[in-house]
């Protein structure tokens, strides 16, 4: 097939045919989204210990890696270029997002909580 004719079918077909695979595009938010599940276990775990013991620590670190997750999802959703299966990581920017979100908030709930004992 010579590349003229490859152009005719590629320009027939488009260029939104969805991408599989790990590109360059979706390295970033990929390990920002693991970044917030971990927030979010650490989170997790901070309340459960809350209970009987002392969270603060992972309270404080489920916080960090929360807000860490949340901007960098939030710079990876702005700067990405297209939708969902393009390859440039917008679907990993969103859970990235979403997840430093849920682990700030368990985060701070614990650390109400321990500073309302503490008064």
């Amino acid at each position: 097939m010579n590349t003229a004719a490859l152009t005719a079918v590629t320009a027939a077909v488009g260029t939104a045919a969805p991408v599989y695979g790990m590109t360059s595009g979706r390295v970033g938010p990929t390990i920002a989204a693991l970044a917030g599940l971990l927030a979010v276990v650490l989170g997790g775990l901070a309340v459960a210990r809350r209970r009987g013991g002392n969270g603060r620590r992972g309270a404080i670190a489920a916080i960090v890696l929360g807000l860490l997750a949340t901007v960098s999802g939030a710079v990876f959703t702005a700067t990405a270029g297209g939708g969902p299966g393009t390859g440039n990581g917008i679907v990993g920017a969103v859970v990235a997002l979403l997840l430093g979100l849920t682990a700030c908030l368990l985060g701070g709930k614990v650390m109400l909580r321990a500073r309302g004992d503490d008064a």
